[in-house]
């Protein structure tokens, strides 16, 4: 199971025909965590004339949109487009408007909005993120070299070791690939060591 979203909120900007356009965009989880991002942008930009968003949520499918003020169909939906295309998931875009005096028309609002959208998202760094297994292993000191060389070798990540009476390494690996890592376990460790599973969360795919 896999999804994209974006690593960290960014913006970029542009100047189109005297208009200027600021792209930004943030990872959101939750439509509240959107709200309070767009409203952040909206009181930064108070003097701004358009602060149009759109967001996607993978809890409840949740789709959002608002032209604030442009002509229905200019603004809001080019850039819910963008996220829809992008096929990214848990994203809030805002694209504030300083208005140039120029009129950009129908078109080239859509244009206009599509690509402050595109470059905010641009910003944000798009990221895979993947379901994995979050685990543990018991092993001994003299096991430790071994065991910690295996994670990496089947494709998963150390987080921590906490070195005690036994070593508890905990790490994270792609579910498919946790089979894979207990047989190899077993064998350098003669049966002794095997892995708990503690919880499954998303990470950011290594690839």
């Amino acid at each position: 199971m896999e999804y994209k979203t974006i690593k960290s909120a960014g913006s970029a900007e542009f100047v189109e025909r005297k208009s200027r356009f600021i792209g930004y965009s943030c990872p959101v989880t939750t439509e509240e965590e959107a709200v309070r991002f767009i409203n952040e942008i909206k009181s930064k930009h108070w003097d701004a004339t358009h602060n149009v968003y759109a967001y996607c949520l993978r809890e409840g499918q949740i789709k959002r949109y608002s032209d604030d003020g442009e002509p229905q169909g200019t603004a809001g939906i080019p850039v819910l487009d963008v996220l829809l295309k992008s096929g990214v998931t848990d994203v809030v875009l805002v694209v504030t408007r300083y208005f140039g005096g120029i009129l950009l028309g129908g078109g080239g609002l859509v244009r206009a909005y599509s690509h402050g959208a595109s470059i905010g998202l641009e910003a944000g760094g798009v990221v895979s993120m993947e379901l994995c297994v979050v685990g543990e292993i018991s092993c001994t000191y003299g096991q430790y070299g071994r065991v910690a060389a295996l994670i990496p070798e089947m494709e998963g990540i150390t987080e921590t070791a906490d070195f005690g009476e036994n070593v508890k390494i905990r790490f994270h690996i792609r579910k498919e690939k946790l089979e894979a890592l207990q047989a190899a376990l077993t064998d350098a460790s003669r049966g002794e060591c095997f892995i708990t599973p503690l919880e499954e969360n998303f990470f950011q795919s290594a690839g």
